[in-house]
């Protein structure tokens, strides 16, 4: 028997998916929440059930994008250094956290949870939707985190549950 509740991972469970996906030591520390914009360009994954409601968001800036997308592939930190003189991620970096955030699904679901997937990626560089951006913005069940990942630096991630 499932819940209506799509489960909030806590930070440990982030913590392991994201040392055991990019091979890198990864720490993380409770953070204010991400506030997406004009001056703050964020990468935004739409995660819905199998009947397309939307459940959770993860948010994150441009650092945690371009950091962990370059990581994952073992690209130099220069590329991701990169990316954010340009304030957007080139197409190699897109469909590398596409990638992590697709296997980022897999924190929702657990026993007694809705099944979700990742259903859009809006990545960091174009201005967000307003409706994808207002979502990020949801005050509630939300974990937000300051990530640190070994030899490519610093960035943030805020997991809303919708």
């Amino acid at each position: 028997m499932t819940t209506t509740d799509t489960h909030l991972p806590v930070t440990k469970d982030v913590r392991d998916l994201l040392v055991g996906l990019l091979g890198k030591d990864v720490t993380l520390s409770p953070i204010g929440p991400l506030a997406p914009g004009p001056a703050t360009p964020a990468s935004v994954a739409l995660y819905t059930d199998d009947s397309l409601q939307l459940r959770a968001v993860i948010a994150c800036d441009l650092g945690f994008s371009a950091r962990a997308a370059a990581a994952l592939a073992l690209m130099p930190p220069s590329s991701a250094d990169a990316a954010l003189e340009e304030g957007a991620l080139d197409e190699t970096l897109r469909d590398n956290l596409y990638e992590v955030l697709n296997i980022a699904a897999s924190l929702f679901n657990v026993d007694d949870a809705p099944h979700v997937k990742l259903y859009d990626l809006h990545p960091a560089g174009p201005p967000l939707p307003p409706d994808v951006r207002v979502r990020t913005l949801t005050l509630g069940r939300r974990e937000d985190l300051a990530v640190e990942i070994a030899g490519y630096g610093t960035g943030r991630l805020s997991i809303v549950l919708c």
